[in-house]
Protein backbone atom coordinates (compact mmCIF):
# COMPACT_ATOMS: atom_id res chain seq x y z
CA UNK A 1 0.00 0.00 0.00
CA UNK A 2 1.41 3.05 -0.86
CA UNK A 3 1.10 6.32 0.94
CA UNK A 4 3.32 10.06 1.62
CA UNK A 5 3.15 12.06 3.96
CA UNK A 6 1.31 15.86 3.44
CA UNK A 7 3.00 18.87 5.11
CA UNK A 8 0.70 18.65 7.47
CA UNK A 9 1.09 15.46 8.61
CA UNK A 10 -1.49 13.01 7.01
CA UNK A 11 -0.86 9.93 5.54
CA UNK A 12 -2.76 9.88 2.07
CA UNK A 13 -3.24 6.38 0.05
CA UNK A 14 -2.27 6.73 -3.82
CA UNK A 15 -1.87 3.85 -6.72
CA UNK A 16 0.81 4.19 -9.49
CA UNK A 17 0.97 1.45 -11.86
CA UNK A 18 1.99 1.33 -15.43
CA UNK A 19 4.47 3.72 -17.55
CA UNK A 20 4.53 6.50 -19.93
CA UNK A 21 2.78 9.85 -19.70
CA UNK A 22 1.59 10.47 -16.00
CA UNK A 23 -2.52 10.30 -15.87
CA UNK A 24 -3.74 11.89 -12.31
CA UNK A 25 -7.01 10.64 -11.57
CA UNK A 26 -8.98 12.19 -8.92
CA UNK A 27 -12.25 11.31 -7.85
CA UNK A 28 -15.14 12.74 -6.67
CA UNK A 29 -16.12 14.28 -3.29
CA UNK A 30 -17.29 10.92 -1.60
CA UNK A 31 -15.35 8.53 -4.16
CA UNK A 32 -12.10 6.79 -4.12
CA UNK A 33 -9.28 5.01 -6.68
CA UNK A 34 -11.66 2.09 -7.46
CA UNK A 35 -13.96 4.45 -9.56
CA UNK A 36 -10.80 4.25 -12.04
CA UNK A 37 -11.08 1.00 -12.64
CA UNK A 38 -12.63 0.83 -15.61
CA UNK A 39 -10.78 3.64 -17.42
CA UNK A 40 -7.41 2.30 -16.71
CA UNK A 41 -7.15 -0.76 -18.86
CA UNK A 42 -7.90 1.59 -21.78
CA UNK A 43 -5.17 4.20 -20.63
CA UNK A 44 -2.40 2.56 -22.59
CA UNK A 45 1.00 3.87 -22.59
CA UNK A 46 -0.01 6.37 -20.23
CA UNK A 47 1.53 5.70 -16.42
CA UNK A 48 -1.64 5.96 -14.18
CA UNK A 49 -1.55 7.79 -10.60
CA UNK A 50 -4.78 7.63 -8.63
CA UNK A 51 -4.97 9.28 -5.43
CA UNK A 52 -7.52 9.40 -2.36
CA UNK A 53 -8.23 12.32 -0.88
CA UNK A 54 -7.53 13.23 3.01
CA UNK A 55 -10.64 11.66 4.54
CA UNK A 56 -11.75 9.08 2.60
CA UNK A 57 -11.03 5.19 2.11
CA UNK A 58 -7.43 4.33 2.76
CA UNK A 59 -6.30 8.23 3.29
CA UNK A 60 -6.21 9.66 6.85
CA UNK A 61 -9.37 11.28 8.24
CA UNK A 62 -8.54 14.64 8.90
CA UNK A 63 -8.68 15.75 12.72
CA UNK A 64 -9.77 19.52 11.68
CA UNK A 65 -12.88 18.56 9.48
CA UNK A 66 -12.36 22.18 8.29
CA UNK A 67 -9.36 21.18 6.19
CA UNK A 68 -11.44 18.80 3.72
CA UNK A 69 -11.56 21.73 1.22
CA UNK A 70 -10.91 22.41 -2.56
CA UNK A 71 -7.71 24.39 -2.04
CA UNK A 72 -5.77 21.77 0.69
CA UNK A 73 -6.69 19.02 -1.30
CA UNK A 74 -5.33 21.23 -4.44
CA UNK A 75 -2.15 21.60 -2.15
CA UNK A 76 -2.19 18.02 -1.52
CA UNK A 77 -1.84 16.77 -5.06
CA UNK A 78 1.11 19.20 -5.78
CA UNK A 79 3.18 17.59 -2.82
CA UNK A 80 1.89 13.93 -4.53
CA UNK A 81 3.75 15.33 -7.68
CA UNK A 82 6.77 16.64 -5.64
CA UNK A 83 7.11 13.28 -3.94
CA UNK A 84 6.82 11.17 -6.67
CA UNK A 85 9.16 13.64 -8.38
CA UNK A 86 6.67 14.59 -11.79
CA UNK A 87 6.70 18.08 -12.92
CA UNK A 88 4.03 17.63 -14.86
CA UNK A 89 0.54 15.53 -15.14
CA UNK A 90 -2.77 15.03 -17.03
CA UNK A 91 -5.24 15.75 -14.97
CA UNK A 92 -8.86 13.16 -14.94
CA UNK A 93 -10.97 14.48 -12.17
CA UNK A 94 -13.71 13.60 -11.82
CA UNK A 95 -16.29 16.09 -9.93
CA UNK A 96 -14.13 17.23 -6.85
CA UNK A 97 -11.54 16.25 -8.74
CA UNK A 98 -12.56 18.30 -11.58
CA UNK A 99 -12.91 21.36 -9.06
CA UNK A 100 -9.28 20.50 -7.92
CA UNK A 101 -8.21 20.38 -11.54
CA UNK A 102 -9.18 23.78 -12.40
CA UNK A 103 -8.02 25.18 -9.09
CA UNK A 104 -4.41 24.13 -9.78
CA UNK A 105 -4.60 26.21 -13.01
CA UNK A 106 -4.58 29.02 -10.42
CA UNK A 107 -2.10 28.08 -8.05
CA UNK A 108 0.19 25.24 -10.01
CA UNK A 109 -0.70 25.47 -13.70
CA UNK A 110 3.15 24.77 -14.57
CA UNK A 111 1.95 20.92 -13.08
CA UNK A 112 -0.93 20.99 -15.91
CA UNK A 113 -0.05 18.82 -19.17
CA UNK A 114 -3.72 18.38 -19.69
CA UNK A 115 -7.26 18.68 -18.00
CA UNK A 116 -10.08 16.36 -18.56
CA UNK A 117 -13.10 17.51 -16.72
CA UNK A 118 -15.78 14.42 -16.11
CA UNK A 119 -19.08 16.26 -15.37
CA UNK A 120 -18.30 19.17 -13.57
CA UNK A 121 -17.64 22.79 -14.46
CA UNK A 122 -17.05 26.52 -13.33
CA UNK A 123 -20.93 26.28 -12.53
CA UNK A 124 -22.58 23.17 -10.29
CA UNK A 125 -26.41 23.72 -10.82
CA UNK A 126 -28.75 23.78 -7.47
CA UNK A 127 -30.20 20.59 -7.88
CA UNK A 128 -27.54 18.81 -8.65
CA UNK A 129 -26.04 20.18 -5.09
CA UNK A 130 -28.68 19.80 -3.10
CA UNK A 131 -29.47 15.61 -4.14
CA UNK A 132 -25.33 15.57 -2.56
CA UNK A 133 -26.55 17.09 0.63
CA UNK A 134 -29.36 14.89 0.88
CA UNK A 135 -27.21 12.13 0.58
CA UNK A 136 -23.74 12.90 1.52
CA UNK A 137 -22.96 11.39 5.42
CA UNK A 138 -26.40 8.87 5.29
CA UNK A 139 -25.26 5.61 5.99
CA UNK A 140 -26.08 2.97 2.96
CA UNK A 141 -29.53 1.14 3.19
CA UNK A 142 -29.08 -2.29 3.08
CA UNK A 143 -27.43 -5.63 4.99
CA UNK A 144 -25.40 -6.41 2.18
CA UNK A 145 -23.96 -4.83 -0.82
CA UNK A 146 -26.63 -6.08 -3.07
CA UNK A 147 -29.27 -4.81 -1.17
CA UNK A 148 -26.83 -1.28 -1.29
CA UNK A 149 -26.38 -2.22 -4.94
CA UNK A 150 -30.64 -2.03 -5.27
CA UNK A 151 -30.88 0.82 -3.14
CA UNK A 152 -28.84 2.58 -5.86
CA UNK A 153 -30.33 1.46 -8.47
CA UNK A 154 -33.97 3.09 -6.78
CA UNK A 155 -31.82 6.23 -6.27
CA UNK A 156 -29.60 6.37 -9.50
CA UNK A 157 -31.60 4.26 -12.23
CA UNK A 158 -33.64 7.20 -13.49
CA UNK A 159 -30.30 8.65 -14.67
CA UNK A 160 -28.64 5.37 -15.53
CA UNK A 161 -31.23 3.19 -17.23
CA UNK A 162 -29.88 -0.17 -18.84
CA UNK A 163 -27.21 -0.92 -15.89
CA UNK A 164 -27.38 -4.24 -14.82
CA UNK A 165 -27.83 -5.46 -11.17
CA UNK A 166 -24.69 -6.88 -11.21
CA UNK A 167 -23.10 -3.29 -11.98
CA UNK A 168 -25.13 -2.13 -9.26
CA UNK A 169 -23.52 -4.17 -6.77
CA UNK A 170 -20.17 -3.54 -8.42
CA UNK A 171 -20.49 0.00 -7.27
CA UNK A 172 -21.73 -0.73 -4.18
CA UNK A 173 -18.56 -2.72 -3.25
CA UNK A 174 -16.56 0.62 -4.89
CA UNK A 175 -18.34 3.14 -2.59
CA UNK A 176 -18.72 1.59 0.97
CA UNK A 177 -17.11 -1.34 2.96
CA UNK A 178 -18.39 -3.98 4.65
CA UNK A 179 -17.75 -3.75 8.53
CA UNK A 180 -18.65 -5.89 11.68
CA UNK A 181 -21.98 -3.69 11.94
CA UNK A 182 -22.83 -4.33 8.16
CA UNK A 183 -22.48 -2.02 5.52
CA UNK A 184 -20.99 1.32 6.11
CA UNK A 185 -19.40 4.75 4.49
CA UNK A 186 -15.96 4.73 3.48
CA UNK A 187 -14.98 8.33 3.86
CA UNK A 188 -14.99 10.59 7.43
CA UNK A 189 -18.81 11.19 7.82
CA UNK A 190 -17.67 14.90 9.17
CA UNK A 191 -17.29 15.79 5.11
CA UNK A 192 -20.61 16.42 5.67
CA UNK A 193 -20.71 18.98 8.17
CA UNK A 194 -18.14 20.88 5.74
CA UNK A 195 -20.46 20.55 2.34
CA UNK A 196 -23.71 21.34 3.89
CA UNK A 197 -21.62 24.57 5.70
CA UNK A 198 -20.24 25.65 2.57
CA UNK A 199 -23.69 25.02 0.52
CA UNK A 200 -25.01 28.27 2.78
CA UNK A 201 -22.94 30.73 1.52
CA UNK A 202 -22.88 32.31 -1.93
CA UNK A 203 -22.06 29.96 -5.10
CA UNK A 204 -18.49 31.14 -5.81
CA UNK A 205 -17.75 32.12 -9.69
CA UNK A 206 -15.52 29.49 -10.93
CA UNK A 207 -15.57 31.20 -14.06
CA UNK A 208 -12.50 32.45 -13.61
CA UNK A 209 -11.04 29.26 -12.61
CA UNK A 210 -12.05 28.04 -15.76
CA UNK A 211 -10.30 30.81 -17.93
CA UNK A 212 -7.06 30.05 -16.47
CA UNK A 213 -6.96 26.41 -18.24
CA UNK A 214 -6.35 28.65 -21.03
CA UNK A 215 -3.35 26.99 -23.23
CA UNK A 216 -3.71 23.15 -21.61
CA UNK A 217 -5.65 20.35 -23.60
CA UNK A 218 -9.07 20.59 -22.18
CA UNK A 219 -11.24 17.89 -22.33
CA UNK A 220 -15.00 17.79 -21.09
CA UNK A 221 -17.12 14.68 -20.52
CA UNK A 222 -21.02 15.27 -19.65
CA UNK A 223 -23.43 13.11 -18.59
CA UNK A 224 -27.08 13.15 -20.61
CA UNK A 225 -28.85 13.67 -17.72
CA UNK A 226 -26.16 15.17 -15.17
CA UNK A 227 -28.26 17.39 -12.66
CA UNK A 228 -24.61 18.89 -11.82
CA UNK A 229 -23.44 20.15 -15.31
CA UNK A 230 -26.24 21.33 -17.19
CA UNK A 231 -26.00 20.86 -21.18
CA UNK A 232 -25.86 25.27 -21.52
CA UNK A 233 -23.09 25.48 -18.87
CA UNK A 234 -21.46 22.76 -21.28
CA UNK A 235 -21.82 25.25 -24.63
CA UNK A 236 -21.01 28.23 -22.48
CA UNK A 237 -17.51 26.51 -21.52
CA UNK A 238 -17.08 25.43 -25.63
CA UNK A 239 -17.30 28.80 -26.64
CA UNK A 240 -15.31 30.04 -24.43
CA UNK A 241 -12.82 27.28 -25.13
CA UNK A 242 -13.02 26.06 -29.24
CA UNK A 243 -10.40 23.97 -29.08
CA UNK A 244 -11.72 21.81 -26.15
CA UNK A 245 -12.85 18.24 -26.42
CA UNK A 246 -15.90 17.62 -25.13
CA UNK A 247 -18.81 15.01 -25.32
CA UNK A 248 -22.07 14.20 -23.61
CA UNK A 249 -22.14 10.63 -22.64
CA UNK A 250 -26.11 9.42 -23.41
CA UNK A 251 -27.63 6.92 -20.94
CA UNK A 252 -25.70 8.34 -17.90
CA UNK A 253 -26.31 11.32 -14.83
CA UNK A 254 -23.45 12.01 -12.73
CA UNK A 255 -21.38 10.48 -13.15
CA UNK A 256 -20.08 8.86 -16.45
CA UNK A 257 -17.90 5.56 -15.98
CA UNK A 258 -15.25 6.46 -18.03
CA UNK A 259 -15.44 3.36 -19.91
CA UNK A 260 -18.33 4.41 -22.66
CA UNK A 261 -16.98 5.19 -26.36
CA UNK A 262 -17.42 9.20 -25.68
CA UNK A 263 -15.92 9.43 -22.37
CA UNK A 264 -12.78 7.64 -24.24
CA UNK A 265 -13.25 9.60 -27.35
CA UNK A 266 -12.45 12.99 -25.18
CA UNK A 267 -9.61 11.38 -22.74
CA UNK A 268 -7.73 9.94 -26.03
CA UNK A 269 -8.08 13.35 -27.65
CA UNK A 270 -7.13 15.22 -25.02
CA UNK A 271 -3.85 12.58 -24.48
CA UNK A 272 -2.58 13.36 -28.05
CA UNK A 273 -2.91 16.95 -27.60
CA UNK A 274 -0.18 16.79 -25.05
CA UNK A 275 2.98 18.21 -25.88
CA UNK A 276 5.48 15.69 -24.97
Amino acid sequence: MMRFSTSDGLKLYYEDEGSGLPVLCLPGLTRNARDFDDVAPHLDGCRVIRLVSRGRDRSDFDPDPSNYTVTIEARDVVELLDHLQLERVVVLGTSRGGLIAMTLAATAKKRLAGVVLNDIGPRIEPDGLQKIIDYIGVPPKGRDFTEVGAALNAAMGDDFPGISDLRWTMLAERWFEETRDGIALKYDPKLAEVVKEGSSAPAPDLWPLFDMLEGIPLGVIRGENSNLLSASILEEMQLRRPDMASATVPDRGHVPFLDEDESLGVIKKVIEMVDR
